[in-house]
């Protein structure tokens, strides 16, 4: 299973496999309450000040997750312009305002820098959302994602789009990942997947090639839980992002998670939280077995 598990919740791509960048979108259910944190210290995000619990808008419609840097925030543009065409958004007098909290990947180092995903690409990602198994890998947003690049040019391996999901009784709770950290990644078990030290005690003194990257997260439950609990499935979510990527949310990384209750089942937060963590490690790692080769990066080694 996959993010789209969660009833309500559609995934749509957007890929320029010359450009190697991309936009994936995840379009959510109504009523619904979204939160996020952010923990890498170089993120690139839009409409995210609002996801914070007390402020009066709970609701999002979409959630944008972008390649290109802080020039693919404008995909957002698009998203909200079909959005809007479809009647969907925050009631106000003059009609509805849709809401697209949105992140970005930097992945101008591993295709054509000047590729940048733009308002078309946004909306197109929207259009093709769908309630299907999410497409993962080399695609959307993932697209010129890549992970280990802490260690030099060299250990560098493909990043990309995962996501898996989870039941527990009648309540799902499923992620979507955009993996392209700087650090190494693991399994949840530990195993490693693109070599590396389990343990690294240290930054190589010199950085050795391009460190601009981070790993986006959005997850969603159909449990009926409030920005507060929201909040703790993010920290379970960011755990996740630590035992997985090592290390994780360092000065070179934007990592973010979005949080989405998007149901009226019944609960309890502890549960949704610790299936979170899992479901964003499953995510990570179905995203490196599933990326292919590009750019003279290779992807994660079979076996691994």
């Amino acid at each position: 299973m996959t993010l789209t598990a969660v009833p309500g919740v559609r995934v749509g791509h957007w890929t320029d496999p010359v450009g190697l960048t991309g936009v994936t979108v995840v379009v959510l259910p109504e009523p619904n309450v979204t939160t996020g944190e952010v923990r890498g210290a170089a993120p690139g995000t839009r409409e995210t000040a609002l996801l914070a619990p007390g402020m009066k808008v709970e609701a999002v419609q979409a959630i944008a997750l972008c390649g290109g840097s802080a020039f693919g925030l404008a995909a957002a543009d698009g998203v909200v312009t079909g959005l809007e065409a479809d009647g969907r958004g925050y009631p106000t007098p003059v009609g509805p305002v849709p809401i697209v909290p949105a992140a970005v990947i930097f992945d101008l180092a591993v295709g054509d820098s000047s590729a940048r995903p733009g308002p078309a690409a946004g909306a197109a990602a929207y259009r093709a959302a769908t309630t299907a198994p999410v497409e993962m890998g080399s695609v959307g947003a993932g697209t010129g994602a890549t992970v280990a690049g802490w260690r030099g040019p060299e250990h560098r391996r493909r990043g990309g789009v995962g996501s898996a999901a989870v039941r527990l009784g009648e309540v799902t709770v499923g992620a979507l990942v955009v993996v392209n950290a700087v650090g190494d990644a693991f399994t949840l078990e530990g195993a490693p997947l693109t070599g590396g030290d389990p343990v690294p005690l240290a930054v190589p003194p010199v950085r050795p090639g391009p460190m601009e990257n981070t790993t986006l997260v959005v997850v969603a439950t159909d449990a009926a839980l409030d920005r507060a609990a929201l909040t703790r499935v993010g920290v379970r979510a960011h755990d996740a992002l630590a035992v997985c990527l090592r290390p994780s949310h360092t000065r070179y990384d934007g990592d973010a998670v979005f949080a989405a209750s998007c149901g009226r089942l019944a609960g309890d937060p502890d549960v949704v939280a610790e299936a979170a963590f899992g479901v964003v490690g499953r995510s990570i790692e179905a995203a490196l077995r599933a990326a292919r080769p590009a750019a003279g990066i290779p992807a994660v080694e079979e076996g691994r």
